[in-house]
């Protein structure tokens, strides 16, 4: 799991991919939180429409690919939580503080992925570093 934390710390701006409700695929920025408790969490506004596709389809998949060419992506069911302490954890990132403010925020909303896989790989022709989470 510390190969696939540093790896998204290293590359902060990752991309979330939902099922949107008309059934296409959509993709858009996304940053992970933290690393707490065995898994993975982010977080995310009830007013966005991620939300409200998260919701309908919990299956997610998150990539991003470092300056070295090398990429990570990473799988799973979302599993949303109204948990103050990771809350407040995320409010310890600085962009996160400036958009929800307090974890009292009613739009804050954390979630982590269950049955989680991330799959490393790089353009060396090695095979690729598949981990569970």
């Amino acid at each position: 799991m510390d190969e696939v934390i540093q790896f998204l710390r290293d590359n902060p701006v990752q991309y979330l991919a939902t099922v949107s409700r008309d059934g296409r695929a959509k993709c858009r920025p996304f940053m992970f939180c933290i690393a707490e408790d065995g898994k993975i969490w982010f977080c995310t506004s009830a007013a966005k429409e991620v939300y409200e596709e998260m919701k309908s389809n919990p299956a997610i998949e998150v990539s991003v690919c470092s300056s070295s060419y090398a990429w990570i992506r990473l799988n799973g069911e979302v599993v949303f939580e109204n948990n103050q302490k990771i809350k407040e954890l995320c409010l310890e990132i600085p962009i996160n503080k400036e958009i929800y403010q307090t974890t009292d925020n009613p739009n804050m909303r954390v979630f982590y992925l269950r049955n989680a896989k991330a799959v490393i790989a790089d353009m060396s022709g090695k095979a690729p570093k598949e981990h569970i989470l």
